[in-house]
């Protein structure tokens, strides 16, 4: 089979490569996310210059139907620096990302080749991702849910179960398509959530990467979980929400009426 998927007619649909390792080390997954403090910070900077330049790159494709070289180059590279951020934090590498500028060998790689962009759907982009956008918040908050258990399970088994693998690889490579459609390095709709295949339909399959992603049962059942679980973790929140705000503002009201 080849690992490579024969893209369809129309804008190519951005692809994200994952190779997990055989073994990781747990001294690295024990300290994830303080290792990954200095990418945080700087992912951080990097995504204030990206909302500039996606904004001046939204009028220039307009214009011209599709985005300046140096706006794309910029936005690729930032949408690829978040991807490989997050499959560490993840769990789905081992190997310490690179700052911003990618890797040739390392295990996140990232395909997405910007061209030319359909004038009307720039000009609603912001409407027309919502949907996607509410699906990949969705995902995300179910594998949130989730976090601790998986960082548990790869801490004792030193290395990522194949059901925890697939369902994380699908949340991430969803989001990043999500991403790529945000910034306009894409006109193809975020798709295909559940991989490309499933991997009792396709037996001889040897890759353990993500392209294409062929899905295990149980990495299917457990994106399903983190689906009713993100959906259930954000209705909580916003019912939470919607409680808090009369009493701060009573408690605003009050501070402005009577003082502290």
């Amino acid at each position: 089979m080849s690992e490579q998927p024969a893209q369809t007619s129309g804008p190519f649909r951005p692809e994200l490569m994952v190779t997990p390792p055989e073994r990781q080390r747990r001294w690295t997954v024990l300290l994830r996310l303080l290792l990954l403090i200095p990418h945080f910070i700087v992912l951080w900077l990097v995504s204030i210059a990206a909302a500039v330049v996606v904004f001046i790159g939204w009028f220039a494709a307009l214009i011209l139907g599709r985005l300046p070289d140096w706006i794309s180059g910029f936005l690729a590279l930032f949408i690829g620096y978040q991807a490989r951020v997050a499959a560490s934090n993840m769990l789905l590498v081992d190997k310490y990302p690179p700052f911003v500028v990618p890797e040739p060998d390392y295990p996140v790689q990232v395909d997405i080749r910007p061209g030319e962009l359909n004038r009307w759907t720039v000009f609603f982009r912001i409407i027309l991702v919502i949907p996607a956008a509410i699906v990949s918040a969705v995902v995300v908050h179910g594998w949130g849910v989730l976090a601790f258990f998986i960082w548990v399970i790869v801490l004792v088994a030193g290395r990522n179960p194949r059901p925890v693998f697939d369902a994380s690889a699908a949340v991430l490579r969803y989001t990043y398509r999500t991403n790529a459609y945000f910034y306009l390095l894409t006109g193809a709709y975020p798709m295909k959530l559940f991989g490309d295949a499933r991997a009792e339909d396709n037996p001889p399959r040897q890759s353990p990467g993500t392209r294409p992603l062929v899905m295990s049962k149980g990495g299917r059942i457990l994106l399903i979980v983190f689906i009713v679980l993100g959906a259930i973790s954000l209705v909580c929140d916003g019912v939470v929400q919607s409680f808090n705000q009369p009493y701060y503002e009573y408690q605003y009201d009050y501070e402005h009426d009577y003082g502290r």
